[in-house]
């Protein structure tokens, strides 16, 4: 009886071997970000990254690679559209010259002219239509792309002067590093000398002497391009980059590689991303304002008011025209608009209060 026992457990665990075991493959997308892996951007990309790989059960892995490891920066998402690369990482304006439309989901100038910031723009984007569109907007630029919304940074700041600016007629004076496109011309459009270049380029222009005031980004960025060292006033409220936002491109032959639940895991992690990116700025940011103020020097003042009333009319004027030039863009900024018609009277209202507490909390230290 002992023996056929053993002999049943035996035929037993062989068949369990038999069994062939099921391995589920990796899938490894290379992402090229246009910025270097030291960033604060890739810094959340890879967090974006792990997400997905948690999410996954190890199933998706991102590896993110630095500007120029497969093609040029500029050539990034013509790349993914190609397959040569599985994925890419930028702004979205940066692609404004496939479509303008790009703009409004990276870049929108002034919040469209809508009054619509960054966080009210995640609010259109979630809940108000936009990721929709922001789905048309590779089919409109015919591009074989899927995106997915990671990064929103914003309101960025005025900028960089040698002097105190208190009008536009004292900001008129100076040769001003800017945005390239629709920022950057609409600088240009209110009297400007506005100057686009690269941001490696910025130090030392401004040291040369070719440019004598600049924008680049935030506290955080710009203490780290080291515009304190030659330039001491600096100005947090700019309309020009309200909002900005980077994202994640994937071949779409890729994306339909995956598994639905592959896919899902990459959505809730994007999706996840537009929080944690807001969460690490505030706090960046703040370190290195703090940094800026007390340790080098720096000396924060508020933007003349004629600046707003300024830059907000020639805004307006260049949406009109881009609306008129552009099917999509005519959708996509009405869709804002709607939108803004409805949340952006309590959303000011509410961010008032907002404003003044800690402005009184601030001026109390």
């Amino acid at each position: 009886m002992t023996f056929f026992r053993k002999l049943t457990g035996l035929i037993a665990i062989m068949a369990v071997l038999m069994v062939p075991t099921v391995v589920s493959a990796k899938t490894v997308i290379r992402v090229q970000s246009v910025i270097p892996v030291s960033a604060d951007e890739t810094v959340m990309l890879k967090r974006f990254g792990d997400n997905v790989t948690a999410l996954t059960n190890g199933e998706v892995e991102i590896e993110v690679l630095p500007a120029g490891a497969v093609v040029g920066v500029k050539e990034t998402l013509e790349a993914v559209n190609a397959g040569l690369i599985e994925g890419g990482f930028a702004w979205t304006h940066y692609w404004s010259g496939y479509h303008p439309a790009a703009m409004l989901f990276g870049s929108p100038t002034a919040g469209a002219g809508l009054g619509i910031d960054n966080i009210a723009w995640i609010s259109w984007y979630m809940e108000g239509g936009g990721k929709a569109l922001y789905d048309r907007l590779w089919d409109e630029m015919g591009m074989n792309i899927k995106g997915l919304m990671l990064q929103p940074v914003g309101p960025e700041a005025l900028g960089w002067f040698k002097e105190p600016i208190n009008s536009m007629e004292d900001f008129r004076k100076y040769r001003f590093r800017t945005p390239p496109g629709i920022p950057g011309q609409t600088y240009k459009e209110i009297g400007i000398a506005a100057v686009a270049m690269g941001g490696g380029d910025i130090l030392p222009a401004l040291e040369q002497g070719t440019i004598d005031a600049a924008e680049w980004c935030c506290p955080k960025p710009d203490s780290v391009f080291g515009f304190q060292k030659v330039l001491k006033h600096y100005y947090l409220q700019g309309l020009h980059q309200v909002v900005v936002n980077a994202d994640l491109y994937i071949n779409r032959d890729v994306w339909n590689s995956l598994t639905p639940h592959q896919q899902k895991a990459m959505e809730v992690s994007a999706d996840a991303s537009l929080i944690q990116s807001l969460a690490y700025r505030i706090f960046e940011n703040g370190k290195a304002l703090k940094s800026l103020v007390e340790d080098h020097g720096v000396i924060l003042h508020d933007t003349p008011e004629d600046y707003f009333t300024e830059y907000m009319n020639a805004v307006l004027k260049s949406m009109d025209e881009n609306k008129e030039a552009n099917e999509f863009f005519a959708e996509v900024w009405n869709s804002m608009k709607e939108f803004a018609d409805i949340a952006v009277p309590f959303w000011a209202g509410a961010q008032t209060t907002n404003a003044n507490l800690g402005q009184a909390y601030a001026k109390q230290k």
